[in-house]
């Protein structure tokens, strides 16, 4: 038996997602949260359900799938309606064993929730696209490393690794600094090579993990295209 804590800040979602489970008899819904108090407590008592949460809503945050791995070894199941590179790059890295959108399928959903209660990742086809697009890989996203030796980054090249890791594009960032597409090329291959990484995942997890910007800070941005 899988037992599950369904977590969003709507009611409406947590009975639309609850009812998907209502003919699984290996799938029981435990709990139902509506913000990040109220799912650590829940959690509490529940100490062996999964999670399946919208991080991405109000009353949630990236910091909330942390706080649930700090402690054990938590199946966490995340369902966002976005599926932005940096937001799944932001979600890999706290530690979730799978990604599904509210638009996929009752089934996929639930295929979802057992292959992660087997121990197996799960990320829906829309979620595996952004991950080739954006050329994350999901077993390697938490071990990124990079080296200690000083890197000479430009205030220029850092605003710019900034407005990466938001997802803004080639064209977005040369209109917001009032640069040329080539310019803004120019930096971004300067910026890889500087940091010693080929795409732009490994530049946004640069970003958070030297405190250049938030995870919270671009979960709502638009996806990067370039």
């Amino acid at each position: 038996m899988i037992n599950l804590i369904v977590a969003d800040n709507s009611e409406l979602v947590q009975i639309g997602l609850s009812s998907i489970f209502s003919d699984c008899a290996d799938i029981s819904v435990v709990g139902l949260a509506c913000d990040e108090h109220q799912l650590l407590e829940l959690t509490t008592a529940e100490s062996n359900a999964m999670v399946m949460i919208d991080f991405t809503a109000t009353g949630f945050s990236v910091d909330t799938i942390v706080s649930l791995k700090q402690n054990k070894k938590r199946f966490v199941l995340a369902i966002t309606p976005e599926k932005s590179g940096p937001t799944i790059i932001s979600a890999l890295k706290a530690g979730v064993s799978g990604y599904v959108k509210k638009d996929c399928s009752k089934q996929e959903i639930i295929d979802a929730v057992r292959a992660i209660g087997e121990g197996d990742q799960f990320f829906c086809g829309q979620i595996l696209e952004a991950i080739r697009n954006e050329k994350i890989d999901p077993q390697d996203a938490d071990h990124v490393d990079f080296s200690c030796a000083p890197v000479n980054i430009s205030k220029r090249e850092l605003e710019i690794i900034g407005m990466i890791a938001e997802g803004r594009t080639n064209s977005q960032i040369a209109d917001m600094l009032f640069l040329s597409g080539h310019t803004v090329n120019t930096h971004r291959r300067n910026i890889m090579q500087k940091l010693g990484v080929n795409n732009t995942a490994a530049v946004v997890l640069y970003a958070v993990k030297m405190g250049i910007v938030s995870p919270n800070r671009f979960l709502f941005s638009p996806e990067s295209t370039a």
